[in-house]
Protein backbone atom coordinates (compact mmCIF):
# COMPACT_ATOMS: atom_id res chain seq x y z
CA UNK A 1 0.00 0.00 0.00
CA UNK A 2 1.32 3.44 -0.95
CA UNK A 3 -0.14 6.89 -0.19
CA UNK A 4 0.88 10.07 -2.02
CA UNK A 5 -0.25 13.68 -1.61
CA UNK A 6 -1.04 16.37 -4.23
CA UNK A 7 -0.82 13.71 -6.90
CA UNK A 8 -0.71 14.57 -10.60
CA UNK A 9 -3.09 12.09 -12.26
CA UNK A 10 -2.73 13.34 -15.84
CA UNK A 11 -0.85 10.26 -17.04
CA UNK A 12 -3.29 7.98 -15.19
CA UNK A 13 -6.19 9.03 -17.41
CA UNK A 14 -6.72 8.39 -21.11
CA UNK A 15 -7.91 11.93 -21.86
CA UNK A 16 -4.50 13.34 -20.87
CA UNK A 17 -6.08 16.56 -19.60
CA UNK A 18 -4.65 18.12 -16.41
CA UNK A 19 -5.85 16.08 -13.43
CA UNK A 20 -4.92 16.16 -9.75
CA UNK A 21 -6.08 14.84 -6.39
CA UNK A 22 -5.32 15.79 -2.81
CA UNK A 23 -4.42 12.17 -1.96
CA UNK A 24 -3.67 9.07 -4.06
CA UNK A 25 -3.39 5.51 -2.78
CA UNK A 26 -2.70 2.14 -4.40
CA UNK A 27 -3.25 -1.29 -2.86
CA UNK A 28 -2.20 -4.80 -3.91
CA UNK A 29 -4.59 -7.00 -1.92
CA UNK A 30 -7.81 -7.10 0.03
CA UNK A 31 -5.73 -6.93 3.21
CA UNK A 32 -4.08 -3.73 1.95
CA UNK A 33 -7.47 -2.24 1.13
CA UNK A 34 -8.82 -3.10 4.58
CA UNK A 35 -5.87 -1.35 6.20
CA UNK A 36 -6.29 1.63 3.88
CA UNK A 37 -9.96 2.13 4.82
CA UNK A 38 -8.90 2.50 8.46
CA UNK A 39 -6.50 5.37 7.77
CA UNK A 40 -7.44 9.03 8.44
CA UNK A 41 -6.83 9.74 4.74
CA UNK A 42 -9.74 7.45 3.84
CA UNK A 43 -12.07 8.02 6.78
CA UNK A 44 -11.90 11.83 6.65
CA UNK A 45 -12.26 12.30 2.90
CA UNK A 46 -14.53 11.56 -0.03
CA UNK A 47 -13.05 8.80 -2.18
CA UNK A 48 -12.93 8.10 -5.90
CA UNK A 49 -11.83 4.73 -7.30
CA UNK A 50 -10.21 4.70 -10.73
CA UNK A 51 -9.01 2.02 -13.10
CA UNK A 52 -7.09 3.18 -16.16
CA UNK A 53 -8.92 6.49 -16.07
CA UNK A 54 -10.55 5.68 -19.41
CA UNK A 55 -13.97 6.95 -18.40
CA UNK A 56 -13.07 10.04 -16.37
CA UNK A 57 -12.92 13.73 -17.21
CA UNK A 58 -11.32 15.92 -14.54
CA UNK A 59 -12.64 19.48 -14.54
CA UNK A 60 -10.75 20.50 -11.42
CA UNK A 61 -8.71 19.02 -8.59
CA UNK A 62 -10.38 16.16 -6.74
CA UNK A 63 -10.71 17.16 -3.10
CA UNK A 64 -10.33 13.76 -1.52
CA UNK A 65 -8.54 10.44 -1.93
CA UNK A 66 -8.23 8.61 -5.25
CA UNK A 67 -7.83 4.82 -4.99
CA UNK A 68 -6.31 2.47 -7.54
CA UNK A 69 -6.20 -1.31 -7.45
CA UNK A 70 -3.05 -3.30 -8.17
CA UNK A 71 -4.78 -6.63 -7.49
CA UNK A 72 -3.52 -8.89 -10.28
CA UNK A 73 -3.80 -12.49 -11.35
CA UNK A 74 -5.80 -14.55 -13.86
CA UNK A 75 -6.88 -18.13 -13.20
CA UNK A 76 -9.43 -20.56 -14.58
CA UNK A 77 -11.76 -23.21 -13.23
CA UNK A 78 -13.02 -25.72 -15.78
CA UNK A 79 -16.40 -27.30 -15.14
CA UNK A 80 -16.86 -28.62 -18.67
CA UNK A 81 -16.16 -27.51 -22.25
CA UNK A 82 -19.03 -25.00 -22.23
CA UNK A 83 -18.42 -23.70 -18.72
CA UNK A 84 -14.93 -22.33 -18.19
CA UNK A 85 -14.79 -19.82 -15.34
CA UNK A 86 -12.01 -17.26 -15.71
CA UNK A 87 -11.30 -15.17 -12.60
CA UNK A 88 -9.24 -11.98 -12.86
CA UNK A 89 -8.07 -9.37 -10.38
CA UNK A 90 -9.66 -5.94 -10.69
CA UNK A 91 -6.27 -4.35 -11.44
CA UNK A 92 -5.57 -6.49 -14.50
CA UNK A 93 -5.71 -4.66 -17.81
CA UNK A 94 -8.77 -5.68 -19.80
CA UNK A 95 -6.73 -6.13 -22.97
CA UNK A 96 -4.39 -8.52 -21.11
CA UNK A 97 -7.36 -10.60 -19.94
CA UNK A 98 -8.77 -10.85 -23.47
CA UNK A 99 -5.36 -11.87 -24.85
CA UNK A 100 -4.94 -14.46 -22.06
CA UNK A 101 -8.31 -16.02 -22.90
CA UNK A 102 -7.58 -16.15 -26.63
CA UNK A 103 -4.12 -17.67 -26.06
CA UNK A 104 -5.75 -20.40 -23.93
CA UNK A 105 -8.43 -21.14 -26.54
CA UNK A 106 -11.20 -19.67 -24.40
CA UNK A 107 -13.94 -17.89 -26.33
CA UNK A 108 -16.40 -15.15 -25.45
CA UNK A 109 -14.50 -11.90 -24.93
CA UNK A 110 -12.88 -11.54 -28.36
CA UNK A 111 -15.45 -9.00 -29.64
CA UNK A 112 -14.28 -6.66 -26.86
CA UNK A 113 -10.56 -6.83 -27.72
CA UNK A 114 -8.80 -3.49 -27.46
CA UNK A 115 -11.18 -1.77 -25.03
CA UNK A 116 -9.08 0.39 -22.71
CA UNK A 117 -9.45 0.04 -18.97
CA UNK A 118 -9.12 -2.57 -16.26
CA UNK A 119 -11.05 -5.67 -15.24
CA UNK A 120 -12.80 -3.94 -12.33
CA UNK A 121 -14.22 -1.33 -14.71
CA UNK A 122 -15.67 -4.04 -16.98
CA UNK A 123 -18.21 -4.78 -14.25
CA UNK A 124 -18.79 -1.17 -13.21
CA UNK A 125 -19.30 0.16 -16.74
CA UNK A 126 -20.59 -3.05 -18.33
CA UNK A 127 -18.16 -2.32 -21.15
CA UNK A 128 -19.07 -3.44 -24.60
CA UNK A 129 -18.25 -3.29 -28.28
CA UNK A 130 -19.16 -4.91 -31.60
CA UNK A 131 -22.28 -6.65 -30.35
CA UNK A 132 -21.00 -7.91 -26.99
CA UNK A 133 -21.08 -6.66 -23.39
CA UNK A 134 -19.06 -7.77 -20.37
CA UNK A 135 -22.30 -8.35 -18.47
CA UNK A 136 -23.20 -11.10 -20.96
CA UNK A 137 -20.32 -13.17 -19.57
CA UNK A 138 -19.86 -12.06 -15.96
CA UNK A 139 -20.76 -14.83 -13.55
CA UNK A 140 -20.02 -13.03 -10.28
CA UNK A 141 -18.18 -10.04 -8.85
CA UNK A 142 -16.26 -10.16 -5.58
CA UNK A 143 -16.33 -6.79 -3.80
CA UNK A 144 -15.14 -5.06 -0.66
CA UNK A 145 -17.83 -3.25 1.33
CA UNK A 146 -16.28 0.00 2.59
CA UNK A 147 -18.96 0.35 5.28
CA UNK A 148 -18.91 -3.14 6.84
CA UNK A 149 -15.28 -3.72 5.74
CA UNK A 150 -16.20 -7.24 4.64
CA UNK A 151 -16.14 -9.16 1.36
CA UNK A 152 -19.37 -9.36 -0.63
CA UNK A 153 -20.09 -11.67 -3.58
CA UNK A 154 -22.58 -10.41 -6.15
CA UNK A 155 -24.06 -12.82 -8.67
CA UNK A 156 -24.71 -11.63 -12.22
CA UNK A 157 -28.37 -10.90 -11.50
CA UNK A 158 -27.40 -8.80 -8.46
CA UNK A 159 -25.30 -6.51 -10.66
CA UNK A 160 -28.31 -5.22 -12.63
CA UNK A 161 -26.39 -4.84 -15.86
CA UNK A 162 -27.85 -2.49 -18.46
CA UNK A 163 -26.50 -0.54 -21.39
CA UNK A 164 -23.21 0.85 -20.00
CA UNK A 165 -24.79 0.54 -16.59
CA UNK A 166 -24.72 -1.52 -13.40
CA UNK A 167 -25.52 -1.37 -9.70
CA UNK A 168 -21.94 -0.10 -9.19
CA UNK A 169 -22.92 3.21 -10.81
CA UNK A 170 -25.94 3.63 -8.57
CA UNK A 171 -26.82 1.96 -5.26
CA UNK A 172 -23.37 0.39 -4.77
CA UNK A 173 -21.35 3.43 -5.84
CA UNK A 174 -19.34 4.83 -2.97
CA UNK A 175 -19.92 1.59 -1.03
CA UNK A 176 -18.55 -1.42 -2.95
CA UNK A 177 -15.07 -1.71 -4.47
CA UNK A 178 -14.49 -4.48 -7.01
CA UNK A 179 -11.77 -6.96 -6.00
CA UNK A 180 -12.06 -9.54 -8.77
CA UNK A 181 -14.46 -10.62 -11.50
CA UNK A 182 -15.47 -14.12 -12.61
CA UNK A 183 -16.50 -14.71 -16.25
CA UNK A 184 -18.37 -17.75 -17.57
CA UNK A 185 -16.78 -18.57 -20.94
CA UNK A 186 -16.22 -21.68 -23.07
CA UNK A 187 -13.46 -23.66 -24.75
CA UNK A 188 -13.70 -22.92 -28.47
CA UNK A 189 -11.31 -21.71 -31.14
CA UNK A 190 -14.13 -20.33 -33.30
CA UNK A 191 -15.97 -17.06 -32.80
CA UNK A 192 -19.74 -17.25 -32.49
CA UNK A 193 -20.94 -13.65 -32.05
CA UNK A 194 -21.02 -12.27 -35.59
CA UNK A 195 -24.23 -10.25 -35.43
CA UNK A 196 -22.47 -6.88 -35.71
CA UNK A 197 -22.57 -5.98 -39.43
CA UNK A 198 -18.82 -5.37 -40.05
CA UNK A 199 -17.98 -8.68 -38.33
CA UNK A 200 -20.59 -10.54 -40.36
CA UNK A 201 -19.09 -9.01 -43.50
CA UNK A 202 -15.64 -10.11 -42.31
CA UNK A 203 -16.85 -13.70 -41.95
CA UNK A 204 -18.55 -13.57 -45.35
CA UNK A 205 -15.31 -12.36 -46.95
CA UNK A 206 -13.39 -15.20 -45.29
CA UNK A 207 -15.95 -17.70 -46.52
CA UNK A 208 -15.93 -19.44 -43.15
CA UNK A 209 -16.31 -18.86 -39.42
CA UNK A 210 -13.32 -16.86 -38.13
CA UNK A 211 -11.24 -18.09 -35.22
CA UNK A 212 -11.32 -16.08 -32.01
CA UNK A 213 -7.85 -14.64 -32.70
CA UNK A 214 -8.82 -13.74 -36.29
CA UNK A 215 -11.90 -11.97 -34.97
CA UNK A 216 -9.85 -10.14 -32.32
CA UNK A 217 -7.43 -8.96 -35.01
CA UNK A 218 -10.36 -7.70 -37.10
CA UNK A 219 -11.77 -5.87 -34.07
CA UNK A 220 -8.38 -4.21 -33.52
CA UNK A 221 -8.34 -3.20 -37.18
CA UNK A 222 -11.83 -1.73 -36.93
CA UNK A 223 -10.95 0.18 -33.78
CA UNK A 224 -7.76 1.54 -35.33
CA UNK A 225 -9.68 2.70 -38.39
CA UNK A 226 -12.13 4.75 -36.30
CA UNK A 227 -10.51 5.68 -33.01
CA UNK A 228 -7.48 7.87 -32.22
CA UNK A 229 -4.24 6.17 -31.26
CA UNK A 230 -4.26 6.37 -27.43
CA UNK A 231 -0.46 6.69 -27.31
CA UNK A 232 -0.65 9.87 -29.38
CA UNK A 233 -4.08 11.45 -28.82
CA UNK A 234 -6.07 11.52 -25.61
CA UNK A 235 -9.71 10.43 -25.53
CA UNK A 236 -12.13 8.29 -23.56
CA UNK A 237 -13.33 6.24 -26.51
CA UNK A 238 -17.05 6.84 -27.02
CA UNK A 239 -17.94 9.95 -25.05
CA UNK A 240 -21.71 9.62 -25.52
CA UNK A 241 -24.10 6.71 -25.19
CA UNK A 242 -26.30 5.69 -28.08
CA UNK A 243 -29.71 7.07 -27.04
CA UNK A 244 -32.47 4.62 -26.19
CA UNK A 245 -35.76 6.52 -26.32
CA UNK A 246 -39.35 5.57 -25.62
CA UNK A 247 -40.92 4.12 -28.77
CA UNK A 248 -44.04 6.20 -28.11
CA UNK A 249 -41.94 9.39 -28.14
CA UNK A 250 -40.09 8.25 -31.28
CA UNK A 251 -43.32 7.45 -33.15
CA UNK A 252 -45.19 10.57 -32.02
CA UNK A 253 -42.43 13.19 -32.01
CA UNK A 254 -39.55 12.10 -34.27
CA UNK A 255 -41.27 10.31 -37.18
CA UNK A 256 -43.74 13.16 -37.84
CA UNK A 257 -40.78 15.49 -38.45
CA UNK A 258 -39.96 13.48 -41.55
CA UNK A 259 -36.43 12.75 -40.35
CA UNK A 260 -35.03 9.52 -41.80
CA UNK A 261 -32.74 8.29 -39.07
CA UNK A 262 -31.58 4.72 -38.43
CA UNK A 263 -33.25 2.88 -35.56
CA UNK A 264 -32.28 -0.38 -33.91
CA UNK A 265 -33.91 -2.86 -31.54
CA UNK A 266 -33.38 -2.18 -27.84
CA UNK A 267 -32.95 -4.74 -25.08
CA UNK A 268 -35.42 -2.64 -23.07
CA UNK A 269 -39.11 -3.17 -23.72
CA UNK A 270 -40.84 -0.19 -25.29
CA UNK A 271 -37.55 1.48 -26.31
CA UNK A 272 -35.82 2.22 -29.61
CA UNK A 273 -32.03 2.51 -29.89
CA UNK A 274 -30.65 5.34 -32.02
CA UNK A 275 -27.16 6.06 -33.31
CA UNK A 276 -25.41 8.83 -31.39
CA UNK A 277 -22.76 9.01 -34.11
CA UNK A 278 -25.44 9.55 -36.78
CA UNK A 279 -27.07 12.32 -34.76
CA UNK A 280 -23.76 14.16 -34.21
CA UNK A 281 -22.68 13.70 -37.81
CA UNK A 282 -25.98 14.88 -39.31
CA UNK A 283 -26.05 17.84 -36.94
CA UNK A 284 -22.90 19.00 -38.76
CA UNK A 285 -20.61 18.59 -35.79
CA UNK A 286 -17.80 16.44 -37.17
CA UNK A 287 -14.55 18.29 -36.57
CA UNK A 288 -16.14 20.82 -34.21
CA UNK A 289 -13.60 22.25 -31.75
CA UNK A 290 -13.39 23.98 -28.40
CA UNK A 291 -9.85 24.86 -27.36
CA UNK A 292 -7.80 21.68 -27.70
CA UNK A 293 -10.87 19.41 -27.77
CA UNK A 294 -12.27 18.15 -31.08
CA UNK A 295 -15.03 15.87 -32.38
CA UNK A 296 -13.11 13.02 -34.02
CA UNK A 297 -13.64 13.02 -37.77
CA UNK A 298 -13.69 9.23 -38.14
CA UNK A 299 -16.04 8.57 -35.21
CA UNK A 300 -18.11 11.50 -33.95
CA UNK A 301 -18.98 9.73 -30.68
CA UNK A 302 -15.34 10.34 -29.71
CA UNK A 303 -14.11 13.65 -28.28
CA UNK A 304 -10.35 13.90 -28.60
CA UNK A 305 -7.65 15.94 -26.90
CA UNK A 306 -5.81 17.01 -30.05
CA UNK A 307 -3.41 19.20 -28.12
CA UNK A 308 -3.44 21.02 -24.80
CA UNK A 309 -7.12 20.51 -24.02
CA UNK A 310 -8.40 21.13 -20.52
CA UNK A 311 -11.28 19.30 -18.91
CA UNK A 312 -13.41 22.42 -19.34
CA UNK A 313 -12.63 22.48 -23.09
CA UNK A 314 -14.01 18.95 -23.40
CA UNK A 315 -17.04 19.69 -21.22
CA UNK A 316 -17.90 22.85 -23.19
CA UNK A 317 -17.61 20.96 -26.48
CA UNK A 318 -19.82 18.18 -25.11
CA UNK A 319 -22.42 20.73 -24.01
CA UNK A 320 -22.36 22.35 -27.47
CA UNK A 321 -22.94 18.94 -29.08
CA UNK A 322 -25.80 18.08 -26.73
CA UNK A 323 -27.50 21.44 -27.27
CA UNK A 324 -27.14 21.26 -31.06
CA UNK A 325 -28.49 17.71 -31.31
CA UNK A 326 -31.34 18.55 -28.94
CA UNK A 327 -32.29 21.62 -30.97
CA UNK A 328 -32.23 19.77 -34.29
CA UNK A 329 -33.70 16.40 -33.34
CA UNK A 330 -35.31 16.81 -29.91
CA UNK A 331 -33.10 14.02 -28.53
CA UNK A 332 -30.88 14.34 -25.48
CA UNK A 333 -27.39 12.82 -25.72
CA UNK A 334 -25.97 11.57 -22.43
CA UNK A 335 -22.29 11.07 -21.79
CA UNK A 336 -20.71 7.77 -20.80
CA UNK A 337 -17.82 9.67 -19.26
CA UNK A 338 -17.93 10.59 -15.56
CA UNK A 339 -17.17 14.23 -14.77
CA UNK A 340 -14.91 14.74 -11.76
CA UNK A 341 -16.03 18.20 -10.74
CA UNK A 342 -16.18 19.58 -7.21
CA UNK A 343 -17.54 22.93 -8.45
CA UNK A 344 -21.27 23.54 -8.03
CA UNK A 345 -23.55 25.87 -9.97
CA UNK A 346 -26.90 26.70 -8.36
CA UNK A 347 -29.67 28.46 -10.27
CA UNK A 348 -32.51 29.87 -8.19
CA UNK A 349 -35.59 28.90 -10.21
CA UNK A 350 -38.00 30.30 -7.65
CA UNK A 351 -37.56 32.18 -4.37
CA UNK A 352 -41.16 32.78 -3.33
CA UNK A 353 -43.52 31.15 -0.88
CA UNK A 354 -46.61 29.03 -1.60
CA UNK A 355 -48.64 31.86 -3.20
CA UNK A 356 -45.79 33.31 -5.22
CA UNK A 357 -45.22 37.04 -5.67
CA UNK A 358 -47.14 38.96 -6.77
CA UNK A 359 -50.04 37.33 -4.98
CA UNK A 360 -53.25 37.18 -6.98
CA UNK A 361 -55.35 40.27 -6.29
CA UNK A 362 -52.87 41.88 -3.87
CA UNK A 363 -52.10 45.61 -4.14
CA UNK A 364 -49.31 45.85 -1.54
CA UNK A 365 -46.09 47.70 -2.56
CA UNK A 366 -44.20 44.40 -2.99
CA UNK A 367 -46.81 42.85 -5.27
CA UNK A 368 -47.08 46.06 -7.32
CA UNK A 369 -43.29 46.48 -7.60
CA UNK A 370 -41.81 46.67 -11.09
CA UNK A 371 -38.41 45.38 -9.88
CA UNK A 372 -37.80 41.95 -11.52
CA UNK A 373 -36.25 40.78 -8.23
CA UNK A 374 -39.68 41.12 -6.61
CA UNK A 375 -41.27 38.65 -9.05
CA UNK A 376 -40.87 35.38 -7.15
CA UNK A 377 -42.10 32.03 -8.43
CA UNK A 378 -42.61 29.14 -6.01
CA UNK A 379 -39.35 27.95 -4.42
CA UNK A 380 -37.04 25.50 -6.17
CA UNK A 381 -33.43 25.38 -7.38
CA UNK A 382 -31.33 23.62 -10.01
CA UNK A 383 -27.96 22.20 -8.93
CA UNK A 384 -25.34 21.46 -11.61
CA UNK A 385 -22.28 19.44 -10.61
CA UNK A 386 -20.42 16.27 -11.67
CA UNK A 387 -21.96 16.63 -15.14
CA UNK A 388 -25.49 16.29 -13.73
CA UNK A 389 -28.48 18.57 -13.30
CA UNK A 390 -30.42 17.94 -10.10
CA UNK A 391 -33.72 19.69 -9.40
CA UNK A 392 -34.65 20.33 -5.76
CA UNK A 393 -38.44 20.50 -5.58
CA UNK A 394 -40.82 20.54 -8.54
CA UNK A 395 -42.92 23.62 -7.89
CA UNK A 396 -46.25 24.33 -9.65
CA UNK A 397 -44.27 26.91 -11.66
CA UNK A 398 -41.84 24.30 -13.05
CA UNK A 399 -43.01 24.64 -16.65
CA UNK A 400 -42.50 28.41 -16.57
CA UNK A 401 -39.13 28.02 -14.82
CA UNK A 402 -37.90 25.41 -17.32
CA UNK A 403 -38.88 27.56 -20.31
CA UNK A 404 -37.33 30.66 -18.77
CA UNK A 405 -33.97 28.92 -18.25
CA UNK A 406 -33.97 26.69 -21.34
CA UNK A 407 -33.95 23.58 -19.16
CA UNK A 408 -33.84 20.47 -21.36
CA UNK A 409 -32.28 17.89 -19.03
CA UNK A 410 -32.87 16.82 -15.45
CA UNK A 411 -30.96 13.82 -14.13
CA UNK A 412 -32.71 13.53 -10.75
CA UNK A 413 -35.13 15.30 -8.43
CA UNK A 414 -34.81 15.75 -4.67
CA UNK A 415 -38.09 16.55 -2.92
CA UNK A 416 -38.05 18.29 0.45
CA UNK A 417 -41.66 17.43 1.38
CA UNK A 418 -45.15 16.83 0.06
CA UNK A 419 -46.75 20.28 0.20
CA UNK A 420 -48.21 21.28 -3.15
CA UNK A 421 -45.91 24.28 -3.68
CA UNK A 422 -42.99 21.83 -3.71
CA UNK A 423 -44.42 18.94 -5.78
CA UNK A 424 -47.15 20.53 -7.92
CA UNK A 425 -44.96 20.53 -11.04
CA UNK A 426 -44.35 16.76 -11.14
CA UNK A 427 -46.56 16.29 -14.20
CA UNK A 428 -44.39 18.79 -16.09
CA UNK A 429 -41.29 16.55 -15.90
CA UNK A 430 -42.53 14.50 -18.89
CA UNK A 431 -39.91 15.94 -21.29
CA UNK A 432 -37.17 14.68 -18.95
CA UNK A 433 -38.41 11.05 -19.07
CA UNK A 434 -37.88 10.37 -22.77
CA UNK A 435 -34.90 8.04 -22.32
CA UNK A 436 -35.19 6.70 -18.79
CA UNK A 437 -37.48 6.80 -15.80
CA UNK A 438 -36.63 9.99 -13.91
CA UNK A 439 -35.21 9.23 -10.43
CA UNK A 440 -36.93 11.04 -7.55
CA UNK A 441 -35.53 10.88 -4.00
CA UNK A 442 -37.55 11.80 -0.95
CA UNK A 443 -38.64 10.64 2.48
CA UNK A 444 -41.20 7.81 2.85
CA UNK A 445 -44.08 10.12 3.79
CA UNK A 446 -43.63 12.29 0.70
CA UNK A 447 -43.25 9.19 -1.48
CA UNK A 448 -46.58 7.81 -0.22
CA UNK A 449 -48.28 11.14 -0.86
CA UNK A 450 -46.81 11.35 -4.37
CA UNK A 451 -48.10 7.89 -5.29
CA UNK A 452 -51.60 9.12 -4.42
CA UNK A 453 -51.26 12.60 -5.93
CA UNK A 454 -50.03 11.34 -9.34
CA UNK A 455 -51.24 7.75 -9.10
CA UNK A 456 -51.53 7.57 -12.91
CA UNK A 457 -47.70 7.57 -13.10
CA UNK A 458 -47.40 4.39 -11.05
CA UNK A 459 -50.05 2.13 -12.60
CA UNK A 460 -49.10 -1.20 -14.17
CA UNK A 461 -50.24 -0.02 -17.60
CA UNK A 462 -49.88 3.78 -17.55
CA UNK A 463 -51.38 5.98 -20.24
CA UNK A 464 -48.73 6.68 -22.94
CA UNK A 465 -46.90 9.92 -22.36
CA UNK A 466 -47.35 10.24 -18.59
CA UNK A 467 -44.21 10.98 -16.55
CA UNK A 468 -42.10 7.86 -16.04
CA UNK A 469 -40.82 8.11 -12.49
CA UNK A 470 -38.35 6.01 -10.52
CA UNK A 471 -39.31 6.81 -6.92
CA UNK A 472 -36.71 6.20 -4.19
CA UNK A 473 -37.65 6.35 -0.52
CA UNK A 474 -34.62 7.53 1.46
CA UNK A 475 -33.87 7.68 5.15
CA UNK A 476 -32.00 10.56 6.76
CA UNK A 477 -28.56 9.27 5.85
CA UNK A 478 -26.14 9.91 2.96
CA UNK A 479 -26.86 8.30 -0.41
CA UNK A 480 -25.36 8.43 -3.90
CA UNK A 481 -26.60 9.62 -7.27
CA UNK A 482 -24.16 8.45 -9.95
CA UNK A 483 -21.30 8.77 -7.47
CA UNK A 484 -22.38 12.14 -6.08
CA UNK A 485 -22.89 12.11 -2.32
CA UNK A 486 -26.17 13.64 -1.13
CA UNK A 487 -26.75 14.18 2.59
CA UNK A 488 -30.32 14.76 3.79
CA UNK A 489 -30.84 17.10 6.77
CA UNK A 490 -34.04 16.63 8.75
CA UNK A 491 -35.71 19.83 9.90
CA UNK A 492 -39.15 20.50 11.35
CA UNK A 493 -41.74 22.40 9.33
CA UNK A 494 -44.03 23.02 12.26
CA UNK A 495 -44.81 19.45 13.35
CA UNK A 496 -43.91 17.96 9.95
CA UNK A 497 -40.41 16.44 9.54
CA UNK A 498 -38.98 17.36 6.12
CA UNK A 499 -35.59 17.18 4.39
CA UNK A 500 -33.03 19.75 3.41
CA UNK A 501 -30.05 18.55 1.35
CA UNK A 502 -26.28 19.02 1.47
CA UNK A 503 -24.16 18.51 -1.65
CA UNK A 504 -20.45 19.10 -1.08
CA UNK A 505 -19.98 22.54 0.44
CA UNK A 506 -23.52 23.62 -0.45
CA UNK A 507 -26.82 23.09 1.37
CA UNK A 508 -30.45 23.96 0.68
CA UNK A 509 -32.90 24.11 3.59
CA UNK A 510 -36.40 25.41 3.06
CA UNK A 511 -39.65 25.49 5.08
CA UNK A 512 -37.77 25.22 8.37
CA UNK A 513 -38.92 26.23 11.84
CA UNK A 514 -36.62 24.15 14.08
CA UNK A 515 -33.63 21.84 13.74
CA UNK A 516 -31.97 19.48 16.21
CA UNK A 517 -28.39 19.92 17.40
CA UNK A 518 -27.44 16.66 15.69
CA UNK A 519 -28.75 17.85 12.33
CA UNK A 520 -27.06 21.24 12.75
CA UNK A 521 -23.70 19.44 12.67
CA UNK A 522 -24.43 18.43 9.06
CA UNK A 523 -24.62 22.12 8.16
CA UNK A 524 -21.24 23.18 9.54
CA UNK A 525 -18.31 24.31 7.34
CA UNK A 526 -20.47 25.30 4.39
CA UNK A 527 -19.38 27.54 1.55
CA UNK A 528 -22.99 28.42 0.68
CA UNK A 529 -26.29 27.90 2.52
CA UNK A 530 -29.70 28.71 1.04
CA UNK A 531 -32.16 29.05 3.93
CA UNK A 532 -35.86 29.90 4.01
CA UNK A 533 -37.08 33.06 5.72
CA UNK A 534 -40.78 33.84 5.47
CA UNK A 535 -40.95 37.47 6.64
CA UNK A 536 -39.31 40.10 8.86
CA UNK A 537 -41.67 40.14 11.84
CA UNK A 538 -44.72 38.32 13.25
CA UNK A 539 -43.68 34.83 14.29
CA UNK A 540 -44.99 31.91 12.25
CA UNK A 541 -45.67 28.42 13.62
CA UNK A 542 -43.95 26.59 10.75
CA UNK A 543 -41.41 29.03 9.23
CA UNK A 544 -38.41 31.04 10.37
CA UNK A 545 -38.80 34.78 10.40
CA UNK A 546 -35.80 37.06 9.88
CA UNK A 547 -34.44 37.30 13.47
CA UNK A 548 -34.66 33.50 13.83
CA UNK A 549 -33.01 32.92 10.46
CA UNK A 550 -30.15 35.30 11.26
CA UNK A 551 -29.61 33.64 14.65
CA UNK A 552 -29.32 30.22 12.98
CA UNK A 553 -26.95 31.63 10.34
CA UNK A 554 -24.75 33.09 13.07
CA UNK A 555 -24.62 29.69 14.74
CA UNK A 556 -23.86 27.70 11.57
CA UNK A 557 -21.44 30.30 10.13
CA UNK A 558 -21.60 29.52 6.40
CA UNK A 559 -19.26 31.68 4.33
CA UNK A 560 -22.26 32.90 2.30
CA UNK A 561 -25.97 32.64 2.93
CA UNK A 562 -28.94 33.35 0.67
CA UNK A 563 -32.47 33.63 2.01
CA UNK A 564 -35.42 32.22 0.07
CA UNK A 565 -39.10 31.22 0.32
CA UNK A 566 -40.22 34.71 1.34
CA UNK A 567 -43.78 36.02 1.20
CA UNK A 568 -44.83 39.53 0.12
CA UNK A 569 -44.75 40.69 3.76
CA UNK A 570 -40.98 40.32 3.63
CA UNK A 571 -40.94 43.50 1.58
CA UNK A 572 -39.17 44.56 -1.57
CA UNK A 573 -35.82 43.02 -2.45
CA UNK A 574 -34.19 46.44 -2.45
CA UNK A 575 -35.45 47.22 1.06
CA UNK A 576 -34.71 43.84 2.67
CA UNK A 577 -31.16 43.90 1.22
CA UNK A 578 -30.40 47.08 3.18
CA UNK A 579 -30.98 45.45 6.58
CA UNK A 580 -29.17 42.15 6.01
CA UNK A 581 -25.72 41.66 7.59
CA UNK A 582 -22.57 41.12 5.54
CA UNK A 583 -22.46 37.67 3.98
CA UNK A 584 -26.26 37.35 3.87
CA UNK A 585 -28.32 38.18 0.78
CA UNK A 586 -31.89 37.63 -0.30
CA UNK A 587 -31.96 35.34 -3.33
CA UNK A 588 -33.94 36.31 -6.40
CA UNK A 589 -35.36 34.31 -9.28
CA UNK A 590 -32.74 33.62 -11.92
CA UNK A 591 -29.79 34.26 -9.60
CA UNK A 592 -26.80 31.99 -10.28
CA UNK A 593 -24.56 31.03 -7.36
CA UNK A 594 -21.23 29.28 -7.95
CA UNK A 595 -19.05 27.30 -5.54
CA UNK A 596 -15.57 26.45 -6.84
Amino acid sequence: MTIEYNKDLTDLTTFKVPAQSDIFAEYESEKDLLALTRTPEFMENEYLHIGSGSNLLFLNKFKGIVLHSLIKGIKKYVKDKDNVFVIAGAGEKWTDLVEWCISHGIAGLENMAGIPGEVGASAVQNVGAYGAEAGDFIHSVECFDTITRKKVLLKKEDCRFGYRDSIFKHKAKGKLIVLQVSYRLRYDIYASNLEYAPLKQFADNLGRTPTIWELAEEVFRLRDSKLPNPSEIGSAGSFFKNPEVNKYFFDQEIRPRGIEMPEYPSSQEGKVKLSGAWLIDHAGLKGAKTGGAEVWQKQPLVLANTGGATGKDVAELAEHIKNTVKLKYGIELRQEVNYIDSSIKVTVLGSGTSKGIPEIGCTCPTCLSTDPKDKRLRASILVETHGMRILIDASPDLRQQALRHGLSQIDAILLTHQHYDHVGGIDDVRPFCIENDLPIYTNPQTARDLRKRVDYCFRDNPYPGVPKLDLHEIECMPFMINGLKIEPIEVMHGSLPIYGYRIGDFAYVTDIKTISEEEKEKLKNLEVLILSCLRVTHEHFAHLILPEALALIEELKPKRCYLTHGCHNLGKHEDISKILPQGVEYAYDGEVITIE
